[in-house]
């Protein structure tokens, strides 16, 4: 309640002079935990959505109370990984939240933890910030953390790290040492912020990493001020479903292709078919990621995507052209990976 009440009197502020504000909270599972006594973050996937399923009205409730008391109405909105992928749900999706920022609501967005599974999730709700304003085309996305924005390297292992406040090309954090450190109640980190900020700027939205219990951090933060680490636009755009892909969706395999193949990919923007595939490592299912890698390159990874095959199944058909391939698999899909489901590196 200490930070979420002034994060909410800051909201209301920008939405009184005007702005349209949507907040991104991750805090069901963590309510969930603390109602039902529970000291360390369950480890097994039922035990994390019931969880969430206690505690997310709670924490909902806190928002609303909060807003309302300085007149904002508010509006739940729980989203899922279909909703950002399914392009029916997507634009659904953003209809909606459209129409409650010209209602004048402040959505208080989190994923639904309760249905999501580690194969269909965002992974952390900072890559479902970023999600979200891609998906609104946001003039910027604040993303709040417990310390003053990024540094050279965890300022609470090493106190020599040095704040860096301005990022205008990820090659220059290739060297920091952005570590994966999470709290006891959370799943996420530094490193996922820089990767949601990372998300954000290709689709030319600014980014800032600031400190969340600081009133005046997450003022200045919210109006567009210099304060923690701002990321600036990168050139050209990308889909927001792609940058999911290719930085949020974990991979579970990996799929070797020919010289052929891999031409076919970067020049024509085809799909990947059976055809082209020499190589099948690892235990995944249809609708998992895999990583994609030249066999010319000796294995140097050339993209990721998602599959439409199990390991076993293309394990049978690798090599085959699709007419053989519907022969050994009457119900198989003619590509082993769509084109709209794949990202090149």
């Amino acid at each position: 309640m200490e930070v979420i009440a002034p994060l909410c009197e800051e909201v209301a502020a920008r939405h009184a002079a005007g702005d349209s504000v949507v907040m991104v909270t991750s805090g069901a599972i963590a309510r969930g935990m603390r109602l039902m006594g529970l000291a360390v973050r369950p480890a097994s996937m039922s035990e994390l959505q019931a969880a969430s399923a206690v505690g997310q009205g709670p924490l909902y409730r806190v928002y609303d109370e909060l807003l309302a008391s300085h007149g904002v109405p508010s509006a739940q909105v729980l989203l899922t990984f279909f909703d950002m992928s399914a392009r029916t749900h997507y634009v659904n999706a953003r209809h909606t939240l459209r129409k409650l920022l010209d209602w004048r609501l402040v959505p208080v967005i989190n994923e639904n933890d309760t249905t999501a599974t580690d194969e269909i999730s965002f992974g952390d709700n900072d890559f479902l910030a970023a999600q979200v304003a891609i998906l609104l085309g946001a003039d910027q996305l604040v993303l709040l953390t417990d310390t003053d924005g990024l540094f050279t390297a965890d300022p609470a292992v090493d106190p020599g790290a040095r704040p860096v406040a301005d990022v205008r090309s990820f090659e220059e954090l290739r060297d920091l040492d952005i570590g994966f450190s999470t709290s006891p109640l959370g799943s996420g980190g530094m490193r996922s912020k820089v990767v949601a900020a990372e998300m954000a700027t290709a689709a030319g939205i600014p980014a800032v990493i600031a400190r969340g219990t600081s009133p005046e951090s997450v003022r200045t933060a919210l109006a567009g001020g210099t304060v923690g680490t701002r990321f600036h636009p990168q050139g050209g755009r990308v889909s927001s479903f792609k940058l999911w892909l290719r930085y949020a969706k974990p991979a579970h395999g990996n799929l070797e292709v020919d010289a052929g193949a891999e031409r076919a990919l970067r020049e024509r923007g085809t799909s990947l078919l059976p055809v082209g595939i020499v190589g099948v490592a690892g235990a995944f299912h249809a609708g998992d990621a895999v990583t994609i890698s030249s066999a010319e390159a000796g294995g140097r990874a050339i993209g990721k995507g998602i599959v439409n095959y199990s390991a076993g199944e293309l394990r049978q058909v690798k090599g085959m052209k699709s007419a053989a391939v519907l022969e050994l698999l009457p119900r198989a899909a003619d590509e082993a990976i769509h084109r709209d489901y794949l990202v090149l590196e």
